[in-house]
Formats: structure tokens, sequence, C-alpha cells
């Protein structure tokens, strides 16, 4: 097989799709899900994207053979995930454990891992071609609830493409079933720490169901932003990394009151993100503009979650403020209503985030003014290890949360080619927005951020906008 010198020649052969099921006999049984689970923002498909060397105390042993023979071991724990999530009365959502399996994909691409470069693009073509195809039509209902697709390389590397239905599990839950797998592939004959369902203790009360906060993310804008993001949504997006090291943070710790530098990494990248986007989006000042965190609220229970659930355990949670004051006012400003935002997750808030989806038909998350952004920088998807070593890149497999990049942005833990750790973050805009929103950003950190389309081992979509073209 021929190594192209491009990934303009880069091609995968795929072999026909199988279900894999549990090694085991398994319950045939219908679960609930947890109201937090089965809300309306979660009903997508979350990929993820794993990227491996080739380790020669693997030599001659086929990573395909091993993922799918640790597979169907864990799918014996872990057998929900080889069922299918159905709709009842009130779109409640439920597990059926038919033990029908998950979707398993071989296949052989014509690169090595080197290929892809430090500088390259990773080209549409190239994302579709790793993640295994799939029939979307059903959505996350009377389908599999877990695709993989590995990609043997011809270096001895491979590609190991996930792609989950939300609604079973967030991030935390995926790294406990893939560790699991990983466990399985490394001899172990049940997981270290055994999945606990539990659904019921997210869901509703019963005595009754009450609102015991505000949920402003839940809820229509009180200005009217559609104008503006139709204007810019009729362009075509491009997408930057940002590399946020050390000296980055520092200077923007240093453009805060001294008793907001102890802010957490997360919540100043956040305000100052979603600050210089909405002046690059150049929303009329009396507009308003949200930023919706993804936040783990596993820590915020009482009593704790066993440690082995598996199911959503997060909140979205919305700053809100009219354009002006966000644009006008220092980055402490913004900051601030990041970290009331936050601070608002508590035991209490989740029980009464479960009872809106119950007594509001399961509300969707407002869109209109705003921005996502989840924070996977302290996921352990890079330690995954089935023999191969840990991963060059574990995280997720595009730029944004959902289908539209314009809204949303990871942030995921790096090191780029110097050596120097930090956080990458994803951006998606119109180019002329793309042109102000760097300019902003450059300049609230002196100049020394550094934008790539692709980073070594990241291997994000993204495209090269050199910034005098834009």
């Amino acid at each position: 097989m021929m190594i192209p010198s491009s990934l303009s020649d880069f091609s995968v052969r795929r072999q026909q799709a199988v279900l894999v099921a549990p090694a085991k006999p398994t319950p045939h049984e219908l679960k609930p899900l947890s109201d937090i689970d089965d809300q309306a923002g979660l009903r997508f498909v979350m990929p993820a994207l794993f990227f491996y060397r080739a380790e020669p105390s693997m030599a001659g042993r086929d990573p395909a053979k091993v993922i799918r023979e640790a597979l169907a071991k864990t799918l014996v724990f872990y057998y929900p995930f080889a069922g299918r999530v159905r709709e009842g009365p009130a779109q409640k959502l439920f597990v059926d454990c038919t033990g029908e399996g998950v979707m398993f994909v071989e296949a052989d691409a014509n690169v090595r891992i080197q290929d892809f470069g430090d500088d390259l693009p990773l080209p549409t073509h190239v994302l579709e071609d790793l993640i295994c195809e799939t029939d979307v039509s059903s959505g996350v209902l009377n389908s599999p609830i877990f695709l993989i697709q590995v990609t043997r390389l011809v270096c001895g590397g491979f590609v190991l493409a996930l792609q989950l239905n939300h609604t079973m599990c967030d991030a935390s839950g995926l790294v406990l079933f893939m560790k699991a797998i990983a466990e399985m592939a490394l001899g172990a004959t049940t997981p270290s720490v055994r999945p606990v369902w539990a659904r019921e203790l997210l869901s509703a009360r019963n005595n009754p169901p009450r609102l015991t906060h505000a949920h402003p993310e839940y809820e229509e804008a009180k200005t009217e932003t559609a104008n503006s993001e139709a204007t810019w949504l009729t362009s075509p997006m491009v997408q930057r990394s940002l590399f946020f090291g050390s000296e980055e943070l520092s200077a923007l710790r240093n453009r805060l009151p001294p008793r907001l530098r102890r802010s957490s990494a997360f919540e100043i990248l956040t305000a100052c993100i979603w600050r210089s986007r909405t002046m690059a989006l150049q929303y009329q000042n009396e507009e308003e503009v949200r930023v919706i965190c993804v936040v783990n609220a596993r820590n915020k229970f009482r009593p704790a979650l066993p440690a082995g659930y598996y199911g959503n355990a997060l909140a979205f949670v919305a700053a809100i403020s009219n354009v002006r004051e966000l644009c006008e006012k220092p980055l402490g400003y913004a900051l601030e209503l990041v970290k009331k935002a936050k601070d608002e997750v508590t035991d209490d808030y989740m029980r009464s985030v479960a009872d809106l989806m119950v007594m509001r038909g399961r509300p969707q998350l407002m869109t209109k003014g705003g921005y996502f952004v989840s924070d996977v920088t302290r996921m352990a998807l890079g330690e995954i290890n089935f023999g191969w070593g840990a991963p060059l890149y574990g995280g997720p497999g595009r730029g944004s949360v959902g289908e539209d990049p314009g809204f949303s942005s990871f942030f995921i833990r790096f090191r780029n080619s110097k050596g120097e750790d930090g956080i990458l973050v994803q951006v998606s805009l119109p180019p002329l927005a793309m042109q102000r929103f760097l300019v902003d950003i450059e300049s609230m950190t002196k100049d020394r951020l550094t934008t790539t389309t692709t980073i070594h081992h990241h291997f994000a979509h993204a495209y090269q906008y050199p910034l005098s073209k834009l």
C-alpha cells in the first residue's frame, strides 16, 4: 500500500459493520433514564477520537480484534449499552435492554500516524472516513447506543472513533466505560469500578416536583437576537484552534482586579472568549447574549453519587448580559457573571432541573444569543490504554458541542509542539468576525497567543486562514 504524501490522497477501506453483543447472557429489561439524561438538549450523538502510536510490545496483535473482544466482555457489566433507547409517554426515555449489541466497524487507512503532521488541516472527508457511517434518520431512538470504528494505520498505529448517544451518559460516564474496556483488553475479568445504574437518583421529585431555582438557560431571551444571528449564520464559517499557555493566562489574570485573579482558567477563558466573540459578531448594544457553561455536578450531590454512576450528571448554567455592558465593561464584569452562574449548581439546583423537565415538557436549551462552552480538561480520555499506551490525542471528535460549530466550543488540555502545557479552545466564526475576534484576543494576551489550524496530535477539524487574508 502506498503511503500518501499528503492527506489529499487519504483513503479508508471499511469492512461491513457488525453488532457486538455481550459475551454472556444479560438481563432483558426496560430501564428508565433519569430526567437529567432525557432532556431535549442531550438528544444527540457525541463523537470522540483517540489516536494511538504503534507499540513494539503489541507487534502482531490486531487492535480491532483486541478492542472488539474486550468490548464484548465489558458489555456483560454495562449491558444497557447493548440495548436501544425508546420513547414513552410525555417524551420519557427508556433503555430497552435487548442485548442486540453496539455497532462495530473495522477499517484500514493508507496513512501513517505521522502523516497527519504538525500543521496540516484535517479536512472534512478525513473525519468522515474515520467515523463509521450511520443512518441518522432515527436520531437517538431505536438505534445502536454506541458505535465504534477502529481504523488501522500502515505504521502499526490506529485510530479509534466513537459515537455515543448522549442520553446514556456524559463524558465522565464515557470515561468509566472506556476504562473498563481498556482493563478487559489488558486481561482483567471485571471492571475495577463496577457500573451503577441508579438513574432514579437524578429523577424528578414526586411530592410534588417544584422549581426552587431560576433556569434562564431554558427560557427565551428578553431581547430578540435572531436578526443579528441570521446575518452571520448565512456566512461560511472558519474554525481556529487557540492555545492558551501559562503566559497567556497570566496576561489575562493581570487584567483582573486582585480579588478575581484566583479564578479558574476555565472561568477566565470563558469570560474572555465570550466577551471577544460578542464584540466580533457585532450584536446590537441592547440585545441580550448569554454564555452557557456545561458544569460537571458530580461533586455537588448530597449524598454523593456512587463512584460507578455513569449517567449524565451535568448542568447547563447561563451567564447573561446585554451587549453594551459586556463589551464596554472590563473583563472582570464578564468573569463575575460566569462565576455566579457556576456557583448556582448545588444538589438542590440539580433537583430543580429534573423537576423542570417534568413540569414543562422537557424544554430545549435556548440557543438565541447563546454560546456554549464545555470543559473537558479534567476528563481522563487521554489515559485510555488498550495495550498501545496512552493516546496521542483522546477527546472530542468535533470542535463543538451539538451540531452547529458557530455556537459552541470545547476546552481541551493540550501540550503544544514546544512542550508547553495549556488549554486548547476551538472557535468558529464567519471570516470577518474571526479577524476581529483574533485581533481582540491577541491584544488581551499581549500578542502571545498561538493560533493554528490543527496543532500536532490534536487532529481538530479546522482550516487555516492567514489573518492578512481574512
